[in-house]
């Protein structure tokens, strides 16, 4: 491999990549939210909402992956990972190649009948594109076997089927209008990135103090954002994709000259190539946050409990008497599996002496992704000289629940 498509090649690897990830993560439950039943599913752990510790780390640490590689290497995101990128140039790399072979192929027909045919199929390959984008897309929400039965019966009826149409006209309408528009126009993280870099961010900078430029402007034919390189590295539209630097170094290296354009570390700084990226106090705090929360959503998943067990007493009616004097005080528990196995749990008490719990069955089995609700009872004999309250601990495997049982006065 040459170095004048090192970069471009690089690129499209690492998109490759992403749309494989893109495809594959809802279905793994690496990162997908699952509206209709409340969970998040992160790293392969299915977390409830009601888990909303480990869901804000966890959405926390995302957020902050983003800022410090914003911080380190500014556009990088963008021309490399984001969604809208990769499928923009997709899109133009399509219309492009179909527009080639139309014109190969039906090179007898007339102008008008080559481009009406050429659209036909673009857009038809678009619109088939969509559906399945969508379908991907809003499996992150939904799970994948209910969006694909959806799609099979064209629901357009429910909340899942209108979204997912929805989506697939903003698709088609993005992919064969907007396009790379989208990133000069809407998307906020441009502006962002005005504020997150400095003086040593990594940059695509333009460096002729020798004037070595032959004007051949191949850097800017080849910009998908249509720009002039040379005018400013912090152009707003620039998404550091390096087409240009490939350019640049081909034309030059004809020439047995050295390209004019370079990843840098900040508009004074080093060349990128051979050189680390400098290190100060902005850098050190972000990743320190990054770490901290790292830390801290590892924390909370390795400490998580996969079943939850919650014990309350009923207190409409404060203790019954049974007809044989025993004293029954009524209590009521829930049972959360979240994990991905069948479980079991088992309620004993301790610190009521003499006393008896009425549950069956007792262990209660738990299916993976069950809540389950009942009561029981605990009661003591007549006669048991006993406080109004006494303190005790219903115990169900590894937690030690603290409880109250009530009673009359001097039995």
């Amino acid at each position: 491999m040459t170095n004048t498509r090192s970069w471009h090649q690089l690129r499209k690897l690492v998109h490759l990549f992403c749309f494989l990830a893109f495809l594959a993560l809802p279905f793994f439950n690496v990162v997908r939210f699952d509206i209709p039943r409340e969970r998040f599913y992160f790293a392969g752990y299915e977390l409830w909402i009601n888990e909303f510790a480990i869901v804000f780390f966890a959405l926390m640490f995302l957020m902050f992956l983003v800022i410090v590689s914003s911080v380190f290497y500014g556009r990088v995101y963008c021309g490399y990972l984001c969604p809208q990128m990769i499928f923009s140039e997709a899109s133009m790399n399509l219309e492009s190649r179909l527009r080639k072979w139309v014109l190969k192929r039906f090179i007898d027909w007339s102008p008008k009948s080559r481009t009406w045919l050429h659209r036909a199929f673009f857009y038809g390959m678009v619109a088939a594109a969509s559906v399945f984008l969508a379908f991907i897309f809003i499996s992150y929400f939904v799970a994948p076997r209910d969006v694909l039965r959806s799609v099979l019966t064209l629901d357009i009826r429910t909340a899942g089927g209108i979204c997912g149409a929805a989506v697939t006209l903003i698709t088609f309408l993005d992919f064969s209008l907007l396009r790379l528009r989208f990133c000069t126009t809407v998307c906020p993280y441009g502006y962002l990135q005005g504020m997150l870099g400095d003086k040593n961010t990594l940059l695509v900078h333009y460096r002729d103090d020798t004037h070595e430029c032959i004007e051949c402007r191949k850097c800017v034919r080849v910009c998908p954002m249509g720009i002039d390189i040379r005018k400013s590295p912090f152009q707003i539209e620039c998404v550091h994709c390096a087409d240009c630097i490939d350019a640049c170094d081909e034309i030059l290296g004809k020439l047995g000259k050295p390209g004019l354009i370079h990843y840098v570390w900040g508009e004074k700084g080093p060349l990128a190539a051979g050189h680390r990226q400098p290190w100060d106090a902005r850098r050190i705090i972000v990743v320190v946050l990054l770490l901290g929360y790292a830390s801290g959503l590892a924390v909370a998943l390795s400490t998580r409990r996969p079943v939850l067990v919650r014990v309350s007493p009923e207190r409409a009616k404060l203790y019954r008497v049974g007809a044989d004097g025993r004293i029954y005080n009524q209590f009521r528990y829930t049972i959360a599996n979240r994990g991905g196995k069948p479980a079991s749990v088992t309620f004993s008490f301790r610190g009521l002496p003499g006393a008896s719990l009425a549950l069956a069955p007792n262990p209660i089995p738990v299916k993976p992704g069950a809540t389950l609700e009942g009561t029981f009872e605990i009661s003591e004999p007549a006669g048991q000289l006993r406080e109004m309250v006494t303190h005790f601990s219903i115990v169900t495997g590894a937690d030690t629940i603290p409880m109250t049982f009530l009673a009359p006065e001097g039995k």
